[in-house]
């Protein structure tokens, strides 16, 4: 059951970066392996907005579409993202952001999952959690576009 956990402090403010990782739909412009995403629906309740969207990862020949239902609690600045459907047996993803005193946020990233097909785990398995670990990266480098 592959997991990923980082922490990691970016000059940023914690509003900026939840705002640049709640935009989900520009994923496929700088996340890799994010080949499209596409939201089924849009709710907002309580100030927090509830999407669910599809997402299709490629790599190589491979290419797989799954379905998440995202939580956008910006009041907390908390991401939740739970697994619908698709390849996985299971996917729990959480982002945090965190601002620190003086300048910047601390973003929080967690990710836990593991394939339902041992075949597709071996294939895409470490594959993914290189990507996983390029992640915060690519936010980062994303950030730096926009609010420089």
């Amino acid at each position: 059951m592959p997991q990923f956990e980082t922490h990691h402090r970016v000059p940023h403010s914690a509003e900026q970066m939840f705002d640049l990782v709640a935009d989900v739909e520009r994923y496929p412009e700088f996340l890799p392996l994010c080949e499209a995403l596409s939201i089924r629906s849009r709710k907002e309740r309580d100030g927090r907005i509830l999407l669910i969207a599809d997402m299709t990862v490629g790599y190589k020949a491979i290419r797989e579409t799954f379905t998440t239902q995202v939580l956008l609690n910006k009041a907390e600045q908390l991401i939740d993202v739970k697994y619908i459907d698709g390849p996985f047996r299971y996917l729990d993803n959480r982002w945090r952001f965190e601002d620190v005193p003086g300048d910047g946020c601390t973003i929080h990233f967690f990710i836990d999952y593991e394939f339902k097909s041992r075949v597709l785990g071996a294939l895409m398995g470490s594959m993914f959690d290189r990507a996983f670990r390029m992640f915060s990266e690519a936010f980062e480098k994303r950030a730096e576009a926009i609010y420089q």
